[in-house]
This record gives C-alpha cells, sequence and structure tokens, in this order.
C-alpha cells in the first residue's frame, strides 16, 4: 500500500508541527506515518554523525597515554635560594642524632635502607635508584637547607614529610643524614 502525495504531505505537515517552538529546526519522524523506507537511514545517521562528534573527546581523553617519556618532576634546581641559604640552628649533638635516628628509622629506612646506602627493602622492591648517603661525595654540594627542604616538601618518589615532622626535628633529620657519611682513609693512613 502505497502512500499518496496528498498523504505524504499531511503526513509531513503533523510532523512539522508536533515539533515545539524550543527545538527548532529538530524534526520528529513518525515512522508509522512515514512509509519511505529511504528516509530512515539518512535519520539515523543524522541522529548518530553528532553523537560521534560529541563522544570522541571523551573517548580519546580516557585512552591511557602510550609516551614512554618519564613525568617531570621538580629537581634539585627547584628549591629556593632562601630555603638553600638557611642555616641550620640546630647542632649536631647525640640528643639531635638520637631524636632524628627514632623519625629515620620510621620513615626513612624503608627506601634509604638502615645506614643509608640507598639499598632499603622498598627501594629495592620497587626498583628505586636511591643516593647513597654513606659517600661524602653524595652531599658535599647540598646546604643544610636544601637537605631541610627536600626532607620537608620530598622530591621525586620521596614523599614530602610536611608538618608531619617538627621544625627542629627535620634539622635533626639534616644533622642524621650528614653523620651517615663515611670518612674514606687517607691514603697515608694505614688501616
Amino acid at each position: 500500500m502505497r502512500m499518496s502525495e496528498a498523504d505524504r504531505v499531511e503526513a509531513t505537515a503533523s510532523v512539522i508541527s508536533v515539533t515545539e517552538p524550543h527545538q527548532r529546526g529538530a524534526t520528529i519522524l513518525s515512522l508509522s506515518t512515514l512509509e519511505s523506507q529511504e528516509e530512515v537511514p539518512v535519520a539515523r545517521f543524522t541522529l548518530v554523525l553528532p553523537a560521534i562528534f560529541l563522544l570522541a573527546p571523551f573517548v580519546s581523553a580516557q585512552q591511557p597515554s602510550t609516551s614512554k617519556t618519564p613525568p617531570t618532576s621538580p629537581t634539585y634546581a627547584s628549591i629556593p635560594v632562601e630555603a638553600a641559604r638557611e642555616a641550620n640552628p640546630v647542632k649536631t649533638s647525640p640528643e639531635s642524632l638520637a631524636r632524628a635516628k627514632k623519625w629515620w628509622t620510621i620513615d626513612c629506612v624503608m627506601c634509604h635502607g638502615k645506614d643509608g646506602d640507598g639499598k632499603g627493602e622498598t627501594a629495592t622492591d620497587m626498583k628505586l635508584k636511591m643516593a647513597d648517603f654513606t659517600d661524602p661525595a653524595t652531599l658535599k654540594d647540598r646546604t643544610d637547607g636544601e637537605i631541610f627542604y627536600i626532607i620537608k616538601t620530598g622530591h621525586n618518589d620521596m614523599p614530602a614529610e610536611g608538618p608531619r615532622v617538627k621544625t627542629e626535628e627535620n634539622w635533626d633529620l639534616v644533622n642524621y643524614v650528614r653523620s651517615l657519611a663515611k670518612k674514606k682513609p687517607d691514603a697515608d693512613q694505614k688501616p
């Protein structure tokens, strides 16, 4: 049963009259009143194409990055000059080292190792390259202020101590890290 041209115009008019004013330009297709099979694929295409364009940015944003470059992290160069110049107000003493050793055991040993050699269990498991504080050359170019800042704010994979450690205890840790460096025997001195 084919629709006459008059019926087709009447059906189209009824479809347009159903369209509400806030949907200006939108057309509601009633497949039961329109018999033309050729209009159905066009209607689907006009609905699917905008949906693809609207969803494409969200789908591509969720794709995992295949970039092999490691994320950039702050370097030692990002230590503020004022922090680097800060002098250690806590003198190295047995009391200072004892206070720092408590914090070292709680927070630092797992990565830096008991002796500060950078071979802690967590660092080894995670294959992290840690600084060897037993080597005097490791910190020879670092000021106490720089070490204090790194402990306080963290560095690379090392989390920040932040407000968990009091300022004096942080300076104790600076003293403790410095104390881990083992002096190399002089060439003139015999063991």
